[in-house]
């Protein structure tokens, strides 16, 4: 490895992989290193569906997704169940259902090997003069430290780069997933849930392959009993249990509240992704944000090498995103508000018929 990159980019998910492979093609000459901090073992729970804006900004960079990346079945509505009114509405969506690992493993072999790429966790960053120093617990139990001029933070909801560089920390909750193996269960192939009396934001069912999974975004205090308590009144509901726990996955997400929650960051700190706050407050779709957002910051290093022009650059590029996702605020007040969404479920608009 380098004595110092010019560009360190924390996190190998949609955001950190696709910035590498965009900066690496735009600025050739800086030297580069993606921290991948996902393993097998320690793989972002997801649901793992990919939103039509994320399959048109691949459509526009001609990209295409390989078959074994998709997860059966592919799935075009989801069924919208609010627990505490007992009431059910169908909505048409177009979402392709992936395999979110094997997607970012894909991303990461679309980045060059100009990029130098290690498999480890940031366990610190500190600022030292006109650089930054990052150590690493890699994921063959060596730790390293590496020194850049710049740090970019893709690693999600619980950003170490924003929580240690920035300080503005983000409105989060925990989200719980369980996987159970399916054997025809009554469980909806996608649903999304709302139930006032464990959680004020929403919960997802989703079939993927042999495996059912259900899960939701909680507070932080009594998460895990929110989860069991609406896991509970789900199954009632269905009138099915959900069967044998395969496995169980856990993490902070990031559920932005006002429009300076979103952070693009500062001169040679740049967020990314959910780091940024750049995720649906309305239905924690953020793979799409996390994409746009990694190829306008790599467009601002392009145009420009001073750091202070980047900031200003990539900032100017990030306002459409920023006011889209603002509205999802308002949609999300909308949506969790339990007299407004009964209203909107009961007139039965923009539904669909089953």
């Amino acid at each position: 490895m380098n004595n110092i990159y010019d560009a360190a980019i924390v996190g190998a998910g949609p955001a950190g992989a696709f910035f590498a492979r965009e900066l690496a093609m735009l600025c050739p000459d800086l030297s580069v290193i993606l921290i991948d901090g996902q393993s097998e073992e320690n793989k972002k729970p997801c649901g793992g569906l990919l939103a039509p804006d994320a399959q048109r900004i691949l459509a526009e960079l001609d990209l295409t997704l390989p078959k074994n990346i998709l997860s059966d079945p592919q799935i075009f509505s989801v069924e919208t169940i609010d627990l505490t009114a007992k009431c059910v509405r169908y909505y048409q969506r177009h979402y392709l259902n992936m395999d979110r690992f094997a997607f970012d493993k894909w991303l990461i072999s679309l980045v060059p090997d100009s990029v130098t790429k290690i498999g480890a966790r940031v366990r610190d960053i500190k600022q030292e003069g006109g650089h930054y120093t990052l150590s690493l617990s890699a994921f063959d139990s060596t730790t390293h430290s590496i020194l850049a001029k710049a740090v970019i933070g893709a690693d999600g909801g619980g950003s170490i780069v924003r929580r240690k560089l920035i300080g503005r920390t983000l409105p989060q909750y925990v989200s719980i997933q369980e996987w159970y193996e399916n054997k025809g269960q009554r469980l909806p192939y996608y649903s999304c849930i709302f139930d006032k009396a464990t959680s004020e934001s929403c919960s997802w069912t989703i079939h993927k392959d042999a495996y059912a999974m259900f899960g939701g975004a909680f507070e932080k205090q009594g998460c895990r009993e929110a989860f069991e308590t609406q896991k509970l009144r789900l199954e009632a509901f269905l009138g099915s249990k959900f069967g044998k726990v395969i496995k169980r996955e856990a993490c902070l997400v990031t559920s932005p509240r006002r429009f300076k929650d979103f952070c693009i960051g500062k001169p040679s700190v740049y967020l990314l992704g959910e780091a940024a706050g750049f995720i649906s407050a309305s239905s924690f779709e953020g793979i799409s944000s996390a994409i746009l957002s990694a190829k306008l910051l790599a467009e601002a290093f392009g145009e420009s090498g001073a750091h202070e022009k980047i900031a200003r650059l990539y900032k100017r590029k990030t306002l459409k995103l920023r006011l889209k996702l603002f509205t999802k605020i308002f949609k999300r007040w909308v949506l969790c508000t339990p007299i407004l969404r009964y209203a909107i479920m009961k007139s039965g608009i923009q539904s669909i018929k089953k």
